[in-house]
């Protein structure tokens, strides 16, 4: 199985951005960074790091708590980890993922061949970054913020989807009665309004998340897989 490790980078205000990261066993097809979720960096994005590395890809997840000093918040009351959503600021994390791209461009991956991909708050934030940044392609696993920005220092959705400057595909669930989610109908309709190629895809619910069926787990998990072999090159 592929090894995971964390990595230190300084920053130029001072702090110390955490990377955890994870090479391929084999040839490196390209990069990704992966955009934790509104926990942190909790063991499911360590095994999203690693899995993206088993694929072929050099993969890097920032920390972006890093300036409290908090890398994950798995047992964490949820009020808590809105405070802590809440902490972010909007030029803090360009700034870190900007610095997580460049440890990709340090390891030789041109922009091109330089993917990104988040789940909850990271899915809201990849799109951000794909809508602000130059790269290959994006992936946004249920990401929050779509009518509403997730946060006062991040944009909504459906505001930042229509300048999205890469290939991006969004993975959602319907809502909890099993009914299509308005929200993201409207996020589909503003993301294909961009000048790159787009694509949502939405699961049924069988409990809290659309995962929780390892059938279409499974499946979304192909998808993204595709996603980035088909783009990145």
């Amino acid at each position: 199985m592929t090894e995971i490790r964390t990595e230190t980078v300084p920053l130029v205000d001072g702090s110390a951005l955490r990377l955890t990261v994870a090479e391929p066993d084999g040839p490196v097809r390209g990069g990704i960074v992966v955009l934790h979720e509104a926990r942190g960096v909790t063991d499911a994005v360590r095994g999203l790091v690693q899995g993206l590395a088993g694929d072929g890809w050099l993969s890097v997840a920032p920390h972006l708590y890093h300036r409290d000093d908090a890398d994950e918040l798995d047992g964490a009351a949820d009020d808590e980890v809105q405070q802590q959503v809440d902490r972010l600021e909007g030029e803090q994390i360009m700034a870190d993922t900007d610095t997580a791209f460049g440890w990709l461009a340090d390891h030789d991956i041109s922009a091109d061949r330089m993917g990104v991909i988040g789940f909850d708050l990271g899915g809201s934030v990849a799109l951000v970054v794909a809508a602000q940044r130059r790269l290959g392609a994006a992936v946004t696993v249920a990401g929050e913020g779509i009518a509403v920005a997730p946060s006062a220092s991040l944009p909504s959705l459906v505001e930042a989807a229509p300048d999205l400057t890469c290939p991006w595909l969004g993975i959602y669930g319907e809502t909890a009665d099993g009914k299509p989610d308005p929200d993201v109908s409207r996020l589909r309709d503003a993301a294909s309004s961009s000048e790159v190629a787009t694509d949502v895809v939405v699961y049924p619910r069988k409990g809290y998340r659309f995962d929780d069926d390892p059938e279409v787990a499974a499946d979304a998990w192909q998808r993204t897989l595709n996603w980035f072999d088909s783009h990145l090159r």
